[in-house]
């Protein structure tokens, strides 16, 4: 598991109305027994009324639903081989040393080398399809495990294989003979029509305590644990604990609308905040991990980051909605199709964009090769660009990342708290940049500058500014000079670091 780190009855108030609203028509009741009559018919009625609308929805028990799912939830148990080193720790001791059999029989003799030992561990799981034998876990449950086996809720245990691993979203699928075994399969649910409030109950092998079924609600939803590209968890305090990770998170249809993957605590137990991959995310990982052995997600092409209130006013926007273009390698698919950077991205294929974790999402679950509709906000209008997806995984593969590195600071302009020097062949030399590099470079940012408040470091290229390109410091300057007679509070700078690119938008009174 990894650690980030509910009877309703009337209240008391509603009983203690009652004698107040009749003692008050009493005087009504005396003249009209009648109206006296049907007033506390209307309140007992209305408190009942009340009463079951509070209750509706809870279940009187869980037990013929854990009954009928508990077959399908298994224990995942791992074998790995650990290599350490042995003797190193050990003092040696001449020959006919009183300790030296002592130190012979536990330190291996007193010389260095490696030893192997076992290492096991527990984890959770579920069956998705019984014909098939498959199994869905956590891809952090049997990462680097040289054996892996499946223990079923009779004891039964069945040795199973590796279909593929997805640790972006820490998805894993196994399989086993369903030759061997008469398998109960759960099917999934849509985690996009659960909400906050539904009951939820988990079945899973906390501690190696397998079989067991907590229940609760679900807390939240569209959780950001900073956990991988992809997060979107459900968080619920039905208790989820080590040993749960990769179990099932059912809703009261006997769905499974989550993957249990992690939770949040000091002491490693539940507190009640864990969280759940949502079945609308996980279903199709697990789809592709069953088809292809890995997953093919789309891939748009872009470096991409949040529109802050500062960057929006840089770029003439009327709110932070929308996700900026930082970046755009040559050859992807946005390339292609004429996305630039300093573009925002207002709808992607037909859907809102409000923040890069979202477009993220949206990308990868769309199809590889689907040609899709881009909405963009360039030079203070909107227009679309037509893009046919790539796939990422591959894109993954070819692109190679750099460390520009280099700690020289030669004599060069000052420029809002930074030091500026133009590309040159010895600049390149000095800061190991490549053959192709061109245009500015932080050679040194002033202490408590915005610059540096905006983890500018030396080393980092200027290809732009205020969306211009930029070949050297006097190129700077003068755009500089024409957002500060434009009363411009503020100026966008697009900072290249190896292959990753980012907009920072720096006060024009720095």
């Amino acid at each position: 598991m990894t650690t980030l780190y509910t009877p309703n009855r009337m209240s008391s108030e509603t009983r203690r109305e009652a004698p107040v609203m009749v003692k008050e028509r009493s005087k009504a009741a005396s003249e009209n027994k009648a109206p006296l009559f049907f007033a506390v018919t209307i309140l007992v009625l209305g408190s009942l009324f009340a009463f079951n609308a509070a209750a509706r929805g809870a279940p009187d028990s869980f037990a013929d639903l854990a009954e009928e799912l508990s077959p399908a939830v298994v224990n995942i148990s791992t074998t790995q081989i650990v290599k350490t080193e042995r003797g190193g720790n050990f003092p040696q001791f001449p020959p006919g040393h009183p300790f030296e059999d002592f130190f012979k029989d536990f330190g291996g003799k007193g010389k260095k080398g490696e030893r192997e030992r076992k290492a096991t561990s527990l984890g959770s799981g579920f069956v998705i399809n019984a014909d098939k034998g498959l199994v869905v876990t956590n891809n952090h449950v049997i990462d680097g495990a040289d054996k892996i086996a499946v223990i079923f809720q009779d004891g039964e245990k069945l040795d199973a294989e590796l279909v593929g691993t997805d640790p972006k979203t820490d998805i894993a699928v196994l399989k086993i003979s369903a030759k061997e075994k008469d398998l109960t399969a759960v099917p999934w649910g849509n985690s996009d029509k659960s909400r906050v409030g539904d009951w939820v109950m988990a079945i899973g092998n906390p501690f190696g305590l397998g079989g067991t079924v907590t229940a609760g609600i679900i807390s939240a939803r569209g959780r950001d644990i900073r956990s991988g590209p992809y997060d979107d968890y459900i968080q619920t305090d039905a208790s989820i604990n080590k040993g749960n990770s990769g179990g099932p998170l059912f809703n009261m249809k006997g769905e499974v609308i989550g993957i249990n993957t992690a939770i949040f605590s000091q002491s490693g137990g539940s507190i009640g905040i864990g969280f759940a991959v949502p079945s609308a995310l996980a279903k199709n990982v697990v789809s592709q991990l069953v088809e292809f052995g890995q997953t093919r997600r789309g891939w748009l092409g872009v470096v991409i980051q949040n529109v802050t209130e500062e960057l929006a006013e840089g770029l003439g926007l009327d709110d932070t909605d929308g996700v900026l273009v930082a970046g755009v390698p040559e050859d992807g698919p946005a390339f292609k199709s004429g996305i630039k950077a300093g573009d925002v991205i207002l709808e992607f294929n037909g859907a809102d964009v409000s923040e890069t974790r979202e477009l993220s999402r949206l990308v990868a679950e769309t199809s590889v090769g689907s040609e899709v509709e881009v909405e963009l906000w360039r030079n203070g209008k909107k227009i679309t660009k037509n893009v046919k997806l790539g796939e990422l995984e591959k894109a993954e593969t070819q692109l190679a990342s750099t460390n520009p590195s280099g700690s020289s600071k030669p004599s060069v302009s000052e420029v809002m708290g930074m030091r500026l020097a133009t590309v040159t062949p010895k600049i390149r030399q000095q800061f190991k940049l490549n053959d192709e590099a061109e245009g500015v470079i932080v050679v040194a940012v002033e202490d408590g500058s915005e610059a540096g408040e905006k983890d500018i470091r030396p080393g980092d290229q200027i290809l732009e500014v205020q969306l211009k390109p930029v070949k050297d410091v006097d190129d700077v300057r003068k755009t500089l000079s024409e957002a500060k007679e434009t009363d411009r509070k503020s100026v966008l700078m697009l900072i290249k670091r190896g292959l990753t690119s980012r907009f920072v938008a720096l006060s024009t009174d720095e």
